[in-house]
């Protein structure tokens, strides 16, 4: 069965963010995940989520100066001590809000800087993280982003980040599969979900090409969504899209699921 998580970054932007907690949890919703939670003290998070009977999916690590236009800092030369700091202070928070699993961002590059070192980089950093998070038994995940989104990002096809992830050889360290940056790149969603299952260790969703619900545009999420769940995947899935309206007046797509018996909705 399908799990879930309401993106509280994208959705119930109508609410204040510590009030899209509750919000989520009286549309069913189990689970949430979120871009940062350093904006707040963990264990107000912590309260949000009990109160509300919610599961931290995933959050990402500090990504560096965001509202400077940096997204990340794992594949940039030169910021490997910030980078570290980055790792402790997520699983600090992690800790406390009881999220299994940590997205890293790898960063932006231009280009004329020499993709070959920034990639040398990205892997020790990458390594350092799931050794890190490994006692903590949190899995470490890194997200092919497209460039029409986030134009420079380093690591943008699902096949490259499969190759990371064995290159380094950690167990916990898995590849988030955002189907909408994977159509938007490479397409042949199916395809590349039958062939990496094993080595993906999030799911994303969103409509392509504007973003919103599931439910619109080009792909047929009722078969990839049945075909996620045949292929036996046990994680979640994040909702990580941009409401065409009011959140919960768009969730038609979800209900229709439950209904189908392909996830479970909260009382």
């Amino acid at each position: 069965m399908l799990r879930f998580a309401a993106n509280l970054s994208m959705m119930y932007v109508e609410h204040d963010f510590l009030d899209r907690f509750a919000a989520a949890a009286k549309d069913g919703f189990p689970g949430v995940e979120f871009l940062f939670p350093y904006d707040y003290k963990p264990e107000e998070i912590k309260s949000r989520l009990d109160a509300n009977g919610l599961t931290q999916a995933l959050f990402n690590a500090p990504p560096g100066d965001w509202a400077a236009g940096e997204r990340g800092i794992a594949s940039l030369p030169g910021r490997e001590d910030e980078f570290k700091r980055s790792i402790d202070t997520a699983l600090q928070y992690a800790s406390v809000i009881g999220n299994k699993t940590l997205h890293v961002m790898a960063g932006l590059i231009k280009p004329e800087q020499d993709r070959a070192k920034h990639r040398a980089v990205y892997l020790d950093n990458l390594s350092y993280a799931a050794h890190q998070a490994e006692s903590a038994g949190i899995t470490v995940v890194i997200e092919p982003i497209n460039t029409r989104n986030i134009p420079g990002f380093f690591l943008n096809r699902q096949d490259d980040a499969q190759a990371i992830c064995a290159e380094i050889g950690a167990e916990n360290l898995k590849v988030q599969f955002d189907i909408y940056h994977c159509q938007i790149v490479e397409g042949d969603v199916a395809v590349k979900l039958k062939r990496d299952m094993a080595g993906i260790g999030h799911i994303q969703v969103a409509g392509v090409p504007e973003r919103h619900e599931p439910d619109m545009g080009e792909l047929n999420y009722p078969y990839l969504l049945k075909l996620i769940d045949t292929l036996g995947y046990q994680g979640w899935i994040g909702c990580e899209y941009n409401p065409a309206g009011a959140t919960s007046a768009g969730l038609g797509w979800l209900k229709a699921l439950a209904a189908q018996g392909l996830t479970q909705l909260k009382a």
